[in-house]
Order: structure tokens, then C-alpha cells, then sequence
């Protein structure tokens, strides 16, 4: 009870400090117009305050802490303030560089001796020019450069290359002062050369201000967040392992040279392997098929379900073979990002269709939702189990291998292999009737399916004949011990294990979002598709599809992107061994195991530069969406 009541409290008090902040802020930005000045000091003196409260929080400040809030309140106060009363801008420029000076000192002689940093001058030069480039470009690109912004933008490169980048507590108090009086003076300077606003001006600043204002707490945490990690992430990626010494580019090199990262020793053993081969038939099957389709049609080749159903499977075998002879991180990622992908997406819009047709859709969507409720660590822990091979002499415990193993006991003379083959030969010869009805119906891509699906049930019946299912050995006494399957440990379709699990996760996403975007499909259209004799396949091709298109590409980029950083489920179930290795996995052993920043750096900016296309893509495409 006593939880309850302290939970009503807090959300209550956090409401009403939260609408005040609301309330107090609009009448702040009215003051703008009506009165510049008070509005330029008190917004100097919360600036103050805010900065001056988180130095006392980190603990940087000596001194009574209420005290040092108390002066820089004041002396930010008297910096926003005071330039204003100067009509010439030459001496208001001044008086605020000076006044910016003065309250640089006045911080830092409040600072701790444990925060003085070293000077670095070649970072603090570099990000210098660097942000004054920026600003330059931006400016000259609008059209609109002003000397407050560049002095702001130089501002902010000399912080970043003086404080952010510098060892920290190493330096001296000389450079405390330097760095935090130039800081000031440029911030002064910033905010004091522009020109005497009009009403017409104060207008448009209250409108700009406010919007910045409020979006101004998001845009400062994606900058603490982000921009300024990644600042520091680039930095140490051209460091050596301690992020001290210069290295340059050699961290991308060894990336990208390591066999660890990318093997291509063993390329030409692609043209060699089954895989490839049976690729390359079934291919070469679907275009036949495709061409015969095609000249009944009066065409060249006619893209039908007989053509794009061998030829996907053979382009998948492909890609397939590809990736299971080279290897590496590198590899790996890309491996991930085109089977998750694909799956992923081709499961879900195959889900949403068939859903949307059953009278028990608002259950089977739940259960295949369901597992987007579960967190990665958890579905890698609860696949890790459903993997897990004990010795062959031992129960299973992972269901996978349990299943297998008792398969595999039916070894040739028992009944149950009697039945188990009588089962499968049944099935097998309803396959072959349900293909030879295709090919007298002319439906060539039913007779091929039929094909497809008897040629792994036709594989069991031969591991029923011979071998036996599970590998079963004879042991000692002459009675069946099944071998367990290696699921994460066997390279490369260990990937393949481990990829499911994610696939089982994201297909939910895909098939709600897909059905969604299916039942937004104007019904006019439908009617009208049906009106001119389109049958269910026609309607779906030619209608539905192309409509729901922009809806795929979004789902598939922000799949990319998931994809990209994958780390939890590899880390739980293999933690990167038995050739499963992924670039944000191996950031993590690199970082904080093996503590080379240098080269975990570049890993996770090789991370962050692959993922970047794919949210630019994202974004592009929603805002388009917006528009329309």
C-alpha cells in the first residue's frame, strides 16, 4: 500500500511540475516581445543555474554548492543581460567577449584541481577548423551566415577538442583556466554580435525560440547520446589499443585484411560444392519452365508461379553456397542481414495474407505476435535450450535433439519403422498425383511444388532404409544410441540455427504491419480487378502488392538496420565461437574484453556507418509518405 501511494505521489507531483514547466515556459517566450531585456535575463539566469546544478551533481565544484548555483545564476544573468544595453555592436561585442571572460574565470576558479585537463593542441585545432568548415557549409548553403553562429559552431569545436577529448584530471590548472576562459569568451562573443532586433525580428526569434526551446531537451540528449559518443568512438577508432597513441587507418585495415573478419582464401571452392550445383539447376529448370510458359503466352518468358518459384529457391541456394565457403564477421553480417531479411518479411506478408482469411485471425496473429514480447537475451536462452546436445549415451534435453534421437531409434526390423515408412511412402505418392493433376491442369508451378515438398520426405525415407534417423550407432549390447546433432556448434549452418531465432521474432513485427497495409487496400480497386476477370493470385499480384509496396521497403530497411546490430541472441547462445562471430559482438571482446579500444572502436564505427544508409533510406521514405 505504502508503494502505491508513493507511486500516486510521484506521478502526480511529476504532472504538476510538468505542466508548470509548460506554462512557465510559454510566459517566459512571451516576454519577447513585450519585454527583451527581462526575458534575456531570466533566461541567463536558468541557464545558469541548469549549468551551475550540473557541475554540482558530477560533483566537480568546491565550495558550498548553493552558493556557487547562487553566482552563476547572477553572473549568467548579468552576460545575457548587460551586452543588450549597448547600441553599437563593436563595444557590445566586446562588453559580452569581456563579460564571458570574466565568468569563465570566475567557474573555474570554483572547479576541483581533479578536472583540469591536458591540452591536446592537435585535436583542439583539427575540431576547430572542423566546426567552423561545418558551419561554413551549412551557412553558405542557406544562404545565411552569421557571425554569432560561426563564433557558436567554434564554440562548440573547441570544447569538444579541449575538454571532451583531453586526458581528463592529467593536466594542469593553467589549462583548466585557458580552456574555460576562451569557452566563455567565445560563448559572449556568440551571443552578443548580432544586430539590434526590430519588432518585426523579436516576432520571428519568439516564434524560432519557442519551437527550439521545447524540442531543445531531445536534441540535447541525441547529442549526449549520440553525436558526442560518436565523436569519441571516431577519435579512438585512429588510436592504438590503450586510444593513445595515433594509428591512423590501421584499425579499418585489420578489419577489413583479417581472416577473422573476412576469409576469402576459399572462393573457388564455391564453383565445386553441391550447393551450387543444385542451384544452378534449379535455375536453369525455372527458366525452361518459364520459357515454355512463355510460349504458350505469345512471349519470350512468362514470370509465373513455375518460374519464380525453382529459380528463388535456386537464387537462395546461391547466396547460400556463397556464404557458407567465405567466412568471417564481416560475412557473417551480411549473411544476417540477407536471410533475416527476406524470411523475415516473406513469412510475415505470407502470415498477414493468410490470416486475414481465417476466421480465427485475431488468435493466430496473437500467436505469432507472441514472441515479439520476448526480449532477445530471453529467446536466445529459451532457443539455447530447444539446441542443447548432450552425449550421445545420455537423455536429450533439448527438445530439437529429442525428437531426433527417438527418430532414430527406429532402426530397420521394428514396427515402427514398418509404419513410419508405409506413412511416408503414402505421402509420397499423394505428392507425385498432386504433380502429375498440375501437369494435366497445365498448372506447371502445383506439379513443381509437388516436387519440391516430396524431395525432403523422400531424403527421411532413405535415413529410414538406411542409415536411420539421428545417426543411431550400435552400441555395446547391441542396442541403438542416437547421436545428437550439434545445432550451434557445426559450422556454417550454425548460423542458419542461430538466425531462426531472430526470424521467429521479427515475423510477427512484418505480419502486423503488412496486414495492416493489406487492409488499407482501397476495396474499389479489388472490385474493379474482380470485375475484369482477375482471380485471387491476379488481384494479389497486380494490386494488392504494388499498393503495399512502400510498406515493404519500410519494413525491410528497419529490418536491415535490426539486423545489422544483432548482438544478443549470439551472445547468449554462442557468444561469438564456432565461426558465429558479428561485428557488435566482436566490438564487445575487442572493448571490454580483450580492452582494445582502437580497434573496437573502428568495429563499432564500421557498425554505425553500415546502419546509417539504411535509417536514411527509412527516414526519406516516411517523409515522402508525409508528404503524399
Amino acid at each position: 500500500m505504502e508503494n502505491l501511494i508513493e507511486a500516486f505521489w510521484g506521478i502526480t507531483i511529476s504532472i504538476g511540475i510538468s505542466a508548470l514547466i509548460f506554462v512557465g515556459a510559454n510566459r517566459l517566450f512571451d516576454l519577447v516581445v513585450d519585454r527583451w531585456l527581462l526575458f534575456r535575463a531570466i533566461t541567463g539566469a536558468i541557464c545558469g543555474a541548469i549549468f551551475s546544478a550540473v557541475l554540482v551533481g558530477n560533483r566537480l565544484v568546491k565550495g558550498p554548492s548553493l552558493l556557487f548555483i547562487i553566482v552563476c545564476a547572477l553572473i549568467f544573468l548579468a552576460l545575457a543581460s548587460i551586452p543588450s544595453l549597448i547600441s553599437i555592436r563593436k563595444y557590445r561585442v566586446g562588453a559580452g567577449l569581456t563579460m564571458g571572460a570574466g565568468v569563465g574565470l570566475i567557474i573555474t576558479i570554483f572547479l576541483k584541481d581533479l578536472v583540469n585537463p591536458e591540452i591536446q593542441f592537435t585535436s583542439l585545432l583539427v575540431l576547430v577548423v572542423a566546426a567552423a568548415l561545418i558551419y561554413s557549409f551549412i551557412a553558405f548553403t542557406f544562404r545565411n551566415f552569421r557571425i554569432g553562429g560561426f563564433l557558436f559552431f567554434v564554440m562548440i569545436g573547441w570544447v569538444l577538442g579541449g575538454w571532451l577529448l583531453a586526458e581528463i584530471g592529467e593536466g594542469t590548472k593553467s589549462s583548466a583556466y585557458l580552456l574555460t576562459v576562451i569557452t566563455f569568451s567565445l560563448l559572449g562573443a556568440s551571443l552578443t554580435s548580432g544586430p539590434q532586433r526590430d519588432l518585426l525580428g523579436l516576432n520571428r526569434f519568439q516564434e524560432k525560440t519557442r519551437v527550439a526551446a521545447f524540442l531543445g531537451p531531445a536534441l540535447l540528449f541525441v547529442s549526449l547520446g549520440l553525436i558526442i559518443p560518436l565523436a569519441r568512438t571516431v577519435y579512438l577508432s585512429l588510436h592504438g589499443i590503450r586510444g593513445r597513441e595515433w594509428a591512423g587507418l590501421k584499425n579499418y585495415g585489420e578489419i577489413l585484411t583479417n581472416k577473422s573478419s573476412v576469409d576469402l582464401s576459399d572462393w573457388s571452392n564455391i564453383f565445386t560444392s553441391r550447393l551450387f550445383v543444385l542451384a544452378l539447376v534449379l535455375i536453369f529448370v525455372g527458366t525452361i519452365a518459364g520459357l515454355l510458359s512463355g510460349r504458350k503466352q505469345g512471349r519470350i518468358l512468362e514470370p509465373n508461379g513455375s518460374f519464380l518459384t525453382p529459380s528463388a529457391i535456386g537464387a537462395f541456394l546461391l547466396i547460400f553456397a556463397v556464404f557458407s565457403t567465405l567466412r568471417g564477421t564481416v560475412i557473417n553480417n551480411l549473411w544476417w542481414v540477407i536471410v533475416v531479411t527476406l524470411l523475415s518479411t516473406g513469412i510475415g506478408l505470407l502470415a498477414a495474407v493468410l490470416a486475414d482469411r481465417a476466421r480465427f485471425e485475431s488468435a493466430a496473429k496473437s500467436l505469432i505476435f507472441l514472441p515479439m514480447a520476448i526480449s532477445f537475451v530471453g529467446a536466445g536462452i529459451i532457443w539455447k535450450f530447444m539446441y542443447i546436445a548432450r552425449p550421445p549415451k545420455k537423455p536429450q534435453t533439448g527438445l530439437f535433439n529429442a525428437i531426433w534421437v527417438g527418430l532414430g531409434k527406429l532402426n530397420s526390423g521394428n514396427a515402427g519403422q514398418i509404419i513410419g515408412v508405409a506413412i511416408l511412402v503414402a505421402v509420397t505418392a499423394g505428392l507425385v498425383a498432386l504433380s502429375i493433376f498440375g501437369v494435366r491442369r497445365k498448372q506447371i508451378g502445383i506439379s513443381l511444388g509437388s516436387l519440391f515438398v516430396s524431395l525432403p520426405i523422400l531424403w527421411i525415407l532413405y535415413r529410414l532404409l538406411g542409415p536411420g534417423i539421428g545417426g543411431v550407432e550400435e552400441g555395446p549390447l547391441g542396442l541403438p544410441i542416437g547421436k545428437p546433432i550439434l545445432f550451434v556448434q557445426e559450422s556454417p549452418f550454425n548460423n542458419v540455427w542461430l538466425m531462426v531465432v531472430l526470424i521467429w521474432i521479427q515475423t510477427g513485427f512484418a505480419m502486423v504491419i503488412l496486414s495492416a497495409a493489406i487492409k488499407a487496400v482501397p476495396t474499389d480497386l479489388i472490385e474493379a480487378a474482380r470485375v475484369d476477370g482477375a482471380n485471387d493470385r491476379q488481384v494479389f499480384f497486380n494490386v494488392t502488392l504494388p499498393t503495399i509496396t512502400p510498406t515493404i521497403s519500410v519494413i525491410v530497411t528497419a529490418l536491415i538496420v535490426l539486423v545489422m546490430k544483432v548482438f544478443d541472441i549470439v551472445r547468449v547462445m554462442t557468444n561469438g565461437n564456432f565461426g558465429t562471430q558479428v561485428i557488435a559482438n566482436e566490438m564487445w571482446q575487442k572493448t571490454f574484453t580483450e580492452f582494445n579500444l582502437g580497434l573496437g572502436s573502428a568495429l563499432a564505427t564500421v557498425l554505425f556507418l553500415a546502419v546509417v544508409p539504411a535509417m536514411a533510406l527509412n527516414v526519406r521514405r516516411m517523409q515522402r509518405g508525409a508528404i503524399q
